[in-house]
């Protein structure tokens, strides 16, 4: 399934689309997360995303920073499909202060772009930044992965 999700992804002209899987993986396994639709995610976060491994004690994530959630869905048949790739980057201070800077962006499967913060169909992301308010100021926004399938 990773190679399908993989493959989806990279339709998209999103550069991170395609490369997040050289990121690193902070879930130890794929796991249900009722805040993106009830799929099968996994977390993952580049370099400068580094400080997400220290999980409630990460602080403020720096210009830069990205995380990525893949995803999939399960049907009551046992069939499974590619969900969206969910993204979102910290950008310069200033960029979106209801989104304390952070931009969301929603790939489909057939790597169209649903929506970004501040760019095409941003309206289409702003449950995103409603939904990680609910973290702030403690976690930067940053919903967190249950801790029994956290990386450590």
């Amino acid at each position: 399934m990773f190679e399908t999700m993989k493959a989806a992804y990279a339709k998209s002209d999103k550069g991170d689309a395609a490369g997040f899987t050289n990121w690193r993986r902070y879930s130890t396994q794929a796991y249900v997360s009722d805040t993106h639709g009830g799929r099968y995610v996994q977390n993952w976060g580049n370099t400068a995303a580094k400080a997400y491994g220290n999980y409630e004690s990460a602080g403020t994530f720096p210009q830069g920073a990205k995380l990525a959630k893949d995803s999939f869905a399960v049907n009551a048949k046992g069939g499974v499909s590619v969900g969206p790739l969910f993204l979102m980057e910290k950008m310069q201070a200033g960029f979106n202060p209801d989104s304390d800077d952070w931009r969301y962006t929603l790939i489909m499967p057939n790597g169209s772009i649903f929506g970004t913060t501040n760019g095409a169909g941003s309206d289409n992301v702003a449950f995103c930044i409603g939904c990680h308010q609910s973290v702030t100021p403690d976690q930067d926004n940053v919903l967190l992965l249950p801790e029994e399938y956290r990386v450590r």
